[in-house]
């Protein structure tokens, strides 16, 4: 630079006026290449700060999705996205990808069990969206622990087409404690929070019309979630399938079908009259997720997903949910690190590869906004998609971790698909942030199932590599005690560098990233 300013000189004293004019419109031409610290410097506390105090206020409304104040959060994001000069990949000035989904409130429901009547969320809480119909029986099947795999089956060569099926929870254990399953003292999906679905997927294939779970720990929460409201869910394209009904119910109403059901693993059809009679109530809700994308200059058609949450819990009795750390600490480190990488662009480096930066809707209510794109409708196709870095709280500390540094992040997945993913994430650590990466929760076995509770989830289960960044729980979770007041913005600011200093080295590396543990789809 100091050499072409001096000839610049010699010039202007030669030529006049106009040699130095033209001199000088070069050497403002010419970009100095720039340390990535210098881009990740740009990533401070005081615009962290600003950004959350505004996005987690009471004006927002707890950001409730479909809720007006969601509709301010996104039209919020929009406007920090068209200030920074990055486009949306959806159409000119249309940020929003609208994610249908449907409320389904609590049906009418009538259920007689051998001629005696039960009560709904009393006696039985149902669950998922089903239509319109009624069922009698006078064959009820009891599957006991509703398993079928290749070491243990709770059906055998029992019929339970078109019959009602009464399953319970858990799966069983040999004389020696071991799980017959697993055949360690280790539980299974039959046995976790994954074993309601996978109990009901065998039940529904098998061709039951009804699935009974009784689970006497898990049933409170079911009547509390009964009693809550509507639940709200993707709206799924219409499909010429069977109608299928699911109930959590409680001990009286599981006794009444079998009184040993708590001791009784042996599966056995039970001669009993059955009818439920059910009329579906729903509404369509309109949600939105906000993307806003990067073009890579070499290496366009390969895409790096940033995520995070843009939605929370809402006002409940009249408090504000704020959500500053859940996920309004993610939401402001994306803009955080898309300010980053524009200025990297302004500066003649842009990566290499393409960054979609993806906030999304309805992870409250089960993930809905990540699973709309990575299942229904991905902006850019899965297969092109190198990397999902997640982002879900990570402005506060965990009073139960037992370390004394609080320069930590918990990181959940990174190895899960790709050895060279979790590799190069130690390495850039390593280089340019000395964060303290906590792999506590990296365990899908984990009773706190955090592998499986944010929107990562959605791309590693279709082999995409992930890293989900997570400060863990802290007594504000899910409280309208979550405000921006209590979050540790310089413990935001490194781990918001942390995840713009690998989103770098990824979307910057000559070769993508390779998926060398691709999961077993049939499991």
């Amino acid at each position: 630079m100091k050499k072409i300013i001096f000839t610049a000189s010699i010039a202007a004293l030669m030529l006049g006026c106009s040699a130095t004019k033209t001199a000088t419109t070069a050497t403002e031409a010419v970009k100095v290449k720039k340390d990535v610290t210098a881009f990740g410097e740009t990533i401070t506390a005081a615009e962290l700060k600003e950004a959350l105090y505004t996005y987690a206020s009471d004006d927002f409304e707890g950001r409730e999705t479909g809720e007006p104040g969601q509709k301010k959060a996104v039209e919020y994001l929009k406007k920090q996205y068209v200030s920074l000069g990055i486009p949306s990949p959806i159409s000119e000035d249309d940020y929003f990808q609208e994610v249908p989904l449907i409320k389904q409130a609590a049906p009418d429901v009538t259920m007689s069990v051998n001629n005696k009547e039960f009560k709904a969320i009393d006696d039985y809480v149902s669950f998922g969206a089903a239509e319109d119909g009624v069922v009698t029986t006078e064959d009820i099947v009891y599957a006991g622990y509703g398993i079928q795999t290749e070491a243990y089956s709770s059906y055998g060569d029992m019929d339970v087409k078109g019959k009602i099926v009464l399953i319970k929870s858990g799966e069983p254990k040999k004389e020696d404690g071991n799980y017959v399953v697993s055949g360690s003292t280790e539980g299974s999906k039959w046995s976790n929070r994954q074993q309601y679905g996978a109990k009901q997927e065998v039940a529904y294939t098998k061709g039951a019309k009804a699935v009974l779970i009784y689970d006497e720990k898990i049933y409170p929460m079911a009547q509390r979630m009964g009693r809550s409201g509507g639940r709200i869910s993707l709206k799924e394209p219409k499909k010429e399938t069977p109608k299928r009904y699911f109930f959590f119910v409680n001990g009286t109403l599981a006794k009444t079908i079998l009184s040993t059901i708590d001791t009784d693993d042996k599966s056995q059809t039970i001669k009993m009259p059955f009818t439920l009679n059910y009329t579906s109530k729903s509404e369509d809700i309109a949600s939105e997720n906000v993307a806003a994308f990067l073009k890579g200059s070499e290496k366009p058609d390969e895409i790096l997903v940033i995520s995070a949450h843009l939605d929370h819990e809402g006002v409940k009795d009249g408090k504000v949910y704020n959500g500053a750390d859940d996920d309004g600490s993610g939401t402001v480190a994306i803009l955080e690190i898309a300010e980053a990488f524009k200025e990297a662009a302004k500066n003649g480096q842009t990566p290499k590869r393409s960054i979609l930066f993806l906030h999304v809707t309805g992870e409250e209510k089960g993930l809905l906004g990540s699973r709309y794109y990575t299942d229904m409708d991905p902006i850019f196709p899965l297969k092109n998609t190198v990397a999902n870095l997640n982002i879900d709280m990570i402005g506060r500390s965990d009073p139960k971790r037992k370390k004394d540094t609080k320069n930590y992040v918990y990181l959940i997945g990174s190895d899960k698909l790709s050895t060279e993913l979790h590799n190069l994430s130690e390495e850039v650590n390593k280089k340019y942030a000395n964060v303290d990466l906590d792999y506590t929760f990296n365990d899908e076995n984990d009773p706190n199932r955090f592998y499986y509770r944010s929107d990562h989830y959605n791309f590693a289960k279709n082999d995409i590599p992930v890293i989900f960044y997570f400060n863990g729980t802290h007594d504000d979770y899910h409280q309208p005690s979550d405000t921006p007041d209590k979050i540790e913005y310089d413990l935001l600011e490194n781990r918001t560098r942390l995840i713009f200093y690998t989103a770098w080295e990824i979307a910057n590396r000559d070769a993508r990233i390779v998926v060398d543990k691709p999961t077993k789809k049939a499991e």
